[in-house]
């Protein structure tokens, strides 16, 4: 069986192999998209395709939709070369449930992948023409947070964004140069309304969105690029919004038990890619069952119907609540806290630690403990039911594959929001956060995994993150089994207000966390006794 349009016509080999296919043609549906789009997504990895594809699809099957989403990649254009055209832009979703279950299903809602490559002329006007279309309602993304960044660390423009800056709209390469660029075409081609919503998880991800666009466009009127109307076209929300949402479903890197799983079934050129630019892609995609997408209901050019899907359409208030809920207390924190750890400890999947009895009270404390009494109910969505759902059931699921390694990436760039909400929550309470244990133990555990040597000594390699060169060099006094190495290193990290969103020694837990990971220091076997001691007391 091959992943084509062709090849689904043997709907009867698909049948067999338990595999179902799409009730309507995706041949079709591609060329009414192509003629008409209302829907645009920027960044076309592993959770769009089955997540944001699958509600697509969803919808396109009970006649409430009758167009495709066209996919837009502007990071990683091996995506579109290796895992869409080769396969006529179908996806193999493949749903992980926890009892062992794999349900398999072609996906044919993604209708067309262009790149968003401005050095690339046909793909540049055809972004433009799709852009300028007066029925195209949303633009969506799953783009990282880093996508959205204009700044470095340092809080100077970042070089290609600077570049974008300087060159103006006529070849951008950074995703919101990309992104006001085509606005720009929309608003010279008539200024028809527009909703550009982030599927990001990151936290009040629309104001993101929206301020990078802004900046942009605003260096562009400075610069004489773009009229002023362009930025007031912008600015004015009943003709641009920008949705806050709250998305959540895991996803990990395809599965080579998949692969083999579908190579068995007889379905050919399943194979796992890693792009040059290292992103894990394949074919298909496996994922958990449950998800979760609360989106902020504010769309001037109209929607498709998101709630036939399962999505939560709501007011911005309530986003903020169910996205607080999930980022800092239910799901983000635990699983920040657990990963490093994890990864000291010598287990390499997620769910393997959440089966050690100290990590699994770990979940429990941060989770219930600390973070449910300063948590606000958004109402749609019960936080102990949300937390009650991820104990039992999807932390535990051993069949996601999910790698501590995949969850340890970039955790500099969310430890204000994953921790210090909460601590912040204490503080204001409290006016200390110092009866915090559980929320201390998750950062000393991120920090003495940033030595790179597990707790028997072995050295292991870290996972990428943007800080990972300064905080090194911050920690380089620490050495393993002399405690007494530890003396000031740690109060630069500490005190940072752009980590942790205040200075934890006046929040009442620096010293705490000192004193954890002094004993962590004490040689082999010291982060399980600090581990297992603190969470006793």
């Amino acid at each position: 069986m091959i992943l084509s349009y062709e090849g689904l016509k043997d709907a009867e080999a698909w049948k067999n192999a338990g595999i179902a296919l799409p009730s309507y043609d995706p041949r079709e549906l591609a060329e009414r998209t192509k003629k008409a789009p209302v829907w645009v997504h920027f960044g076309i990895g592993n959770i769009f395709r089955i997540f944001i594809g699958g509600i697509a699809d969803r919808l396109i099957a009970d006649g409430s939709l009758h167009t495709g989403i066209i996919c837009a990649e502007t990071f990683d254009y091996d995506v579109v070369d290796k895992v869409y055209r080769p396969f006529d832009n179908l996806a193999l979703a493949v749903t992980l449930h926890g009892d062992g279950r794999k349900d398999k299903r072609v996906l044919g809602s993604l209708a067309e992948a262009v790149k968003a490559d401005a050095k690339d002329t046909e793909a540049w006007a055809r972004l433009a023409e799709i852009f300028t279309a007066p029925g195209l309602q949303m633009v969506s993304f799953t783009i990282t947070e880093k996508g959205y960044a204009l700044r470095g660390v340092d809080g100077t423009y970042l070089p290609y964004v600077l570049a974008d800056m300087e060159s103006g709209p006529g070849k951008p390469a950074g995703a919101m140069a990309v992104v006001t660029a085509l606005l720009y075409a929309r608003f010279k081609a008539g200024q028809a309304p527009l909703a550009l919503v982030s599927m990001d998880n990151v936290s009040h991800n629309g104001d993101k969105l929206r301020l990078s666009v802004l900046e942009t466009a605003e260096y562009w009127v400075r610069r004489g690029f773009v009229p002023m109307d362009f930025l007031r076209y912008l600015e004015n929300e009943s003709l641009i919004s920008f949705p806050l949402t709250m998305i959540d479903k895991i996803t990990p890197r395809p599965g080579e038990e998949i692969r083999q799983l579908l190579a068995s079934d007889g379905v050919e050129n399943m194979e796992i890619i890693v792009t040059s630019k290292h992103t894990y892609i394949a074919p298909f995609v496996n994922a958990e069952a449950p998800g979760y997408l609360v989106v902020e209901d504010r769309f001037p050019n109209g929607r498709p119907p998101l709630e036939k899907a399962g999505v939560y359409m709501t007011d911005r208030a309530t986003v903020n609540k169910a996205e607080r809920m999930k980022v800092t207390v239910c799901l983000n924190p635990i699983h920040t806290a657990l990963c490093t750890y994890d990864i000291l400890l010598g287990y390499d999947l997620f769910a393997d630690g959440m089966h050690d009895p100290d990590l699994s009270e770990l979940a429990r404390r941060v989770g219930y403990v600390e973070g449910l009494p300063v948590v606000e109910d958004p109402g749609i969505l019960s936080p102990k039911a949300f937390l009650d759902e991820l104990m039992a059931e999807r932390f535990p699921n051993p069949y996601l594959g999910d790698t501590s390694q995949r969850i340890a990436v970039d955790i500099s760039q969310m430890t204000a929001i994953r921790f210090g909400e909460n601590i912040k929550a204490y503080v204001e309470r409290d006016g200390t956060a110092e009866s915090l244990t559980a929320i201390p133990l998750a950062i000393a555990g991120w920090l003495r995994y940033l030595l790179a040597v597990d707790d028997n000594g072995e050295r292991f390699e870290l996972s990428p993150d943007p800080m990972l060169p300064v905080l090194r060099e911050q920690l380089s006094g620490l050495v393993f089994g002399e405690p007494e190495s530890l003396t000031d290193q740690l109060r630069p990290i500490l005190s940072n207000p752009e980590l942790f969103g205040m200075d934890l020694y006046e929040a009442g837990i620096g010293v705490k966390i000192e004193e954890m990971i002094r004993e962590m220091l004490a040689g082999p076997g010291a982060v399980r006794r600090t581990l297992h001691g603190w969470l006793l007391s």
